[in-house]
C-alpha cells in the first residue's frame, strides 16, 4: 500500500526547515546504509545526532501525531527519529530494500521497519530527476511530491531514487513500526476506516456504522502487536 500524505508540514515550516538545513553539517549518506545499500547509495546526510536533525525531527513527529490520514494508514507503534538527505547533480540511490531492523543512535532501542516514509522538502521545480521509484505487485510507482507532502510505503518494497540532473532534492526519511505487522492487514483496516468515515458523512447515525466500527476494532484487536 503506497499512500501520499499531503500537508504534513506547512509552507512556513518547510521554509524554516530549509533555512536550518542549509546551515547544517552534511556527511556522506553511506553512514546509515547497510552493506548492500552502501554500494548503490550516493547522497549527503545530516548526522543523526545533529541538533538540527533532532529539532526538525521533533517538529515532523509532532505534525504526524495530529495527521489523521497518517495515523489511519500507518497505525504507528514506534517512529524512527527523522533523518535528512540531499541529492545534488549526478547523485542517486540504486535499487535496494531497507534494513528490517534499525537501532536508534545513542540508545538501546530498535524498531522493526514495517513502513518507509519520505517527506519532500524541495519543491518539484527546484530540481530535475530525483524521482522515488517504488516497486510493488502492481508495477513501479514514480513519486515526486510538493514540499511538505509525504509518501508512505512498505519498507519491504524494492525502491530507488533516480539521478538528479539539476538542482538539489532535499527530504526527510524515516521508518515506522506499525501495530499491525503485515501490509495486507493494514490495507484492509485502512479501507475499512475510510469506509466508516464516508458512511458517517453520508448517513450520520446509520446503525451500520456501529457494526462496521466493531468489525474494525475486532480486527485491530486480533492483529495488533504492542
Amino acid at each position: 500500500m503506497l499512500i501520499q500524505i499531503h500537508d504534513v508540514l506547512s509552507p512556513a515550516q518547510v521554509a524554516e526547515a530549509r533555512r536550518k538545513l542549509d546551515a547544517a553539517e552534511w556527511l556522506d549518506g553511506k553512514i546509515t546504509a547497510g552493506h548492500q545499500s552502501a554500494r548503490v547509495k550516493d547522497n549527503a546526510q545530516v548526522p543523526e545526532n545533529h541538533d538540527v536533525a533532532e529539532g526538525l525531527g521533533d517538529i515532523i513527529l509532532t505534525a504526524l501525531q495530529k495527521h489523521s490520514l497518517f495515523l489511519a494508514a500507518a497505525l504507528p507503534l514506534r517512529v524512527f527519529p527523522p533523518l535528512f538527505n540531499r541529492y545534488e547533480k549526478g547523485q542517486s540511490f540504486g535499487n535496494h530494500v531497507d534494513n528490517a531492523i534499525r537501532q536508534i543512535s545513542g540508545t538501546g532501542h530498535r524498531i522493526r521497519t514495517d513502513l518507509s516514509a519520505t517527506l519532500f522538502l524541495s519543491a518539484p521545480h527546484e530540481y530535475e530527476g530525483g524521482e522515488l521509484l517504488v516497486e510493488d505487485t502492481y508495477g513501479v510507482h514514480s513519486v515526486k511530491l510538493p514540499a511538505g507532502h509525504m509518501v508512505l510505503y512498505p519498507a519491504s518494497s524494492l525502491h530507488n531514487v533516480r539521478p538528479v540532473t539539476r538542482g538539489a532534492r532535499i527530504a526527510s526519511f524515516f521508518w515506522i513500526q506499525s501495530m499491525v505487522r503485515h501490509d495486507a492487514d493494514r490495507a484492509l483496516l485502512f479501507d475499512l476506516d475510510l469506509t466508516i468515515q464516508r458512511l458517517n458523512q453520508d448517513a450520520p447515525d446509520h446503525p451500520s456504522a456501529v457494526q462496521l466500527t466493531g468489525v474494525y476494532h475486532n480486527l485491530l484487536r486480533r492483529w495488533a502487536e504492542l
